[in-house]
């Protein structure tokens, strides 16, 4: 919890990146590798400190340190294997650790996690869209084009995928059916507006309206410790109230016994 521990593991990832794609350049480097196994050695005490840290239970119960402890044991039982893709792809796949390193970054991914439940629906929604658009295809101009882009389903399915992210779908695509079908220009204008603009524009609503919950719940945890602060304010003040009535009230019995007797 020391306030350098993270910024520093946080240098480590990204030097061990720039390690990564210095090796892309200088294959099988002897100081690459050396600092290469230290960095690893370094993120295995750092998962070592955090398990007596936080305890078993502590650590394991946050999912970002499970997927931390697997690429660090992954990295170390396959250094002494023969498997070197493995290899690079776990090293390759340190990188991701940033991600619960940098807190904007976790609540991102945090968001887009709690997010697949809705993004599922969309999914199949732009399925449905995806499978109606491919089969008039199909129907329509599968004799105009080259077989690769409306002769079957799954074709026509990866040329709509092609038009829906804009690349080079007017000039290869759109075109070459439109001087031969005049009224196919509706059919790609529609599935651009429904495909490309709606179901982006959802997807990037989902998102959004998750991130923003977490920010309300943010905002609500701090409401009610405000609240809750302000009552034991509020009782502690009303005690002290309290406590001077009773002393004024002391006072005055004093002062009128003092006064009867005299």
């Amino acid at each position: 919890m020391h306030k350098y521990f993270q910024p520093v593991i946080i240098s480590l990832i990204l030097i061990n990146g720039l390690i990564i794609v210095s090796e892309t350049y200088f294959a099988g480097n002897s100081v690459l590798l050396a600092l290469d196994l230290i960095i690893v050695w370094i993120f295995a005490l750092e998962v070592i400190l955090k398990l007596v840290g936080y305890g078993l239970k502590g650590y394991f119960s946050d999912r970002w340190n499970i997927f931390d402890f697997i690429i660090v044991v992954a990295s170390l039982i396959f250094y002494a294997t023969p498997f070197v893709s493995i290899l690079r792809l776990i090293r390759v796949l340190r990188l991701i650790r940033l991600i619960p390193a940098i807190p904007a970054l976790r609540k991102i991914i945090d968001s887009l996690m709690k997010s697949l439940p809705a993004l599922t629906g969309i999914l199949g929604l732009s399925f449905l869209i995806f499978s109606i658009y491919a089969i008039i295809g199909t129907t329509f101009f599968s004799e105009v084009l080259p077989y690769e882009f409306f002769g079957s389903f799954h074709t026509a399915l990866f040329t709509l995928l092609q038009v829906v992210t804009f690349e080079s779908w007017a000039s290869q695509v759109a075109r070459p059916i439109i001087n031969e079908v005049p009224w196919a220009w509706a059919y790609f204008v529609s599935f651009i507006i429904i495909g490309a603009l709606v179901i982006l524009n959802l997807v990037v609503a989902v998102i959004l309206s998750y991130l923003g919950q977490d920010d309300e719940h943010e905002r609500e945890k701090q409401m009610e410790r405000l609240l809750r602060e302000n009552s034991e304010v509020k009782r502690d003040i009303q005690e002290i109230k309290q406590i001077l009535l009773d002393s004024h009230h002391k006072t005055n019995d004093l002062e009128q016994e003092n006064n009867l007797k005299q």
